[in-house]
């Protein structure tokens, strides 16, 4: 890594753990709840603890008068619901131009096992080629999907984060495997600080129940989307995520000092 890279790194988390909140889905799937009102979601997020928030380089007008210092991530590829195929993602930016919107990271969605992952390889060697360049950390998306693939296999996602650090990668999101005890093998496949995705929003509990799972396994955090912009109260579900992930906090008492119920 060099200075630049670390520097970078150390704005977009909290002493090596991570709270990332992405909100590019806009590309993906339009101006759902959340997102229309982008500004106020970041200010609530970040107000409750995340450390930085991830979208498509067009929303960068909009990030920075509400992300109340913390850092911002540039996605540089994408795909939508209604296109031919959502998994076909493609390059949307440069790390160039990430560094012209004041992102401090930038970010990419691989699909380990699909039938657009060999493009997708070439994407990330662009990407991390670029980055170096510029002194930016690259965080890689990087999925186990495709065909005759579970996207919960911890063998799989275990391939899929050896693969982002395979191609330079600085850190990793990927899916969970449903447990502290088989993520740890995610975990150890690869010397990079693993965080992982949301997905759609499921109770309070079940969120708060698979960030503490990460951590247990030795993750280093997470990049939750829908699951907390789209909550009623994305900065209460923001501060109990973060409890877990930097204060070490049990469900109960992270669900507890956010002001949400404890429900079975």
């Amino acid at each position: 890594m060099t200075t630049g890279i670390d520097a970078r790194l150390d704005r977009i988390g909290t002493d090596g753990s991570y709270v990332i909140i992405p909100m590019d889905h806009g590309i993906t799937m339009g101006a759902v709840q959340g997102l229309k009102d982008i500004e106020s979601t970041i200010d609530g997020v970040t107000s409750g603890g995340a450390d930085a928030v991830l979208t498509q380089k067009g929303i960068a007008p909009r990030v920075h008068d509400n992300k109340n210092d913390k850092g911002y991530i540039v996605h540089l590829n994408g795909s939508t619901t209604i296109g031919p195929d959502e998994q076909d993602k493609r390059l949307t930016g440069t790390v160039e131009e990430a560094v012209r919107v004041g992102a401090d990271a930038v970010s990419l969605h691989i699909n380990v096992g699909s039938d657009h992952e060999p493009e997708q390889i070439s994407q990330l060697s662009e990407i991390t080629e670029q980055a170096q360049r510029f002194g930016m950390p690259v965080l890689a998306m990087a999925y186990a999907r495709g065909p005759g693939v579970d996207s919960t296999d911890p063998e799989a996602l275990g391939h899929a984060v050896r693969f982002a650090e395979e191609l330079g990668a600085d850190i990793v999101k990927t899916g969970y495997s449903g447990d502290a005890e088989s993520f740890q093998h995610v975990v150890e496949s690869t010397r990079l600080p693993v965080i992982i995705a949301g997905g759609s929003k499921g109770s309070d509990r079940e969120t708060v129940e698979m960030v503490r799972g990460t951590m247990d396994a030795g993750g280093a955090g997470i990049s939750m989307g829908r699951s907390v912009f789209q909550h009623e109260d994305p900065e209460a579900i923001a501060r109990a995520v973060a409890g877990v992930v930097h204060d070490d906090l049990s469900v109960d008492d992270a669900l507890a000092e956010a002001g949400l119920a404890l429900e079975a």
